[in-house]
Order: C-alpha cells, then structure tokens, then sequence
C-alpha cells in the first residue's frame, strides 16, 4: 500500500491516503468532499520526492475536482421488466 500526500486543488486542502495502486495523470479517483459526499476528482499531477528519513521517495498527487456534464452524471438504473406468465 502506497501512503500518498494527496492537495486537492478546488477545495485548497492536503490529505494523506492509502492507495494501492497509485493513479495516474488523467485518471479520476473518488474523494469525500469537504461537504461530505463522494466527488469525481481527476489527477492533474504525480510526482515523487525524496523523503527526510534514508533513500525513500514519496508520492504526491495533485487533483482538481471533475467538471459536472451530462455525460458524467450517474443515473439510477431502470426496473427490468419482467415477461407475463403463469403465477406461482
């Protein structure tokens, strides 16, 4: 498991979290929003530095929250309809 500084670029805010595979420039990744919900935030940056402690380096991500569109909205999903027959 990876501890990473994350700084979230819309909120001003540094967190440190475990990933166990450290993302991607470009890919999103699901943070709690100071507000308390689950937001989209895409990784803007990753780079490492050298930590104060021996020859260890430490990841650090940069996000910036996902702009809202229509594409990216999650919808709930539709009831399935069942086929006609016989009762049980």
């Amino acid at each position: 498991m990876f501890e990473v500084e994350v700084q979230n670029e819309t909120c001003q805010t540094q967190s440190t979290m475990k990933f166990v595979v450290l993302p991607r420039i470009g890919e999103g990744v699901q943070l709690l929003a100071p507000d308390g919900f689950w937001a989209s935030y895409d990784v803007v940056d990753v780079w490492y530095q050298r930590a104060q402690f021996g020859d260890v380096w430490v990841p650090y991500l940069h996000v910036r929250k996902t702009p809202d569109s229509d594409t990216s909205r999650v919808q709930e999903p539709a009831p399935v309809a069942r086929p006609a027959g016989p009762a049980h």
